[in-house]
């Protein structure tokens, strides 16, 4: 009875890996740039953020008001991760309604930042990027 279910996962996940090896034609450029829009802006590329920054991107502080009370990117904007749902209206007005400005979003290591992007990205935005953590923000 074991080995019979055991030779039926191992059949199925053989013609499961079988199946997603079929050839398919390359993205054309239009669908390929579709999928790098969804995706938003390369992550963790601190020298990218901090230029981004300094041409008027929103820069978007996703930790507690705790953590921010600790210390703060300068010109960030607070909205933690918890209440990101509901104040998304707050982003697109701070973006003038224009969900192609870009978002530079940080927390404390990157894990927070990472699921901002996606409800960001979600919610329409198309230039956005996850800095990671406040201590990856490039020094002068």
């Amino acid at each position: 009875m074991i080995r019979s279910r055991l030779l039926g996962c191992f059949l199925l996940i053989a013609l499961g890996l079988a199946a997603g090896c079929k050839d398919e034609p390359a993205p054309s450029g239009a669908a390929s740039a579709t999928a790098t829009a969804a995706a938003g802006l390369p992550d963790r590329d601190p020298a990218l953020a901090k230029k981004l920054v300094g041409e008027g991107a929103l820069l978007l502080d996703v930790r507690t008001q705790e953590e921010w009370d600790q210390g703060h990117l300068e010109g960030a904007t607070l909205i933690p991760i918890d209440e990101l749902p509901k104040r998304l209206a707050e982003i697109d007005e701070a973006q003038g309604g224009d969900k192609d400005k870009p978002i530079v979003v940080y927390c404390r290591s990157g894990g927070r930042a990472g699921r901002a992007k996606q409800m960001l990205l979600d919610a329409g935005h198309h230039q956005v990027t996850n800095l990671g953590g406040m201590t990856d923000w490039p020094k002068d």
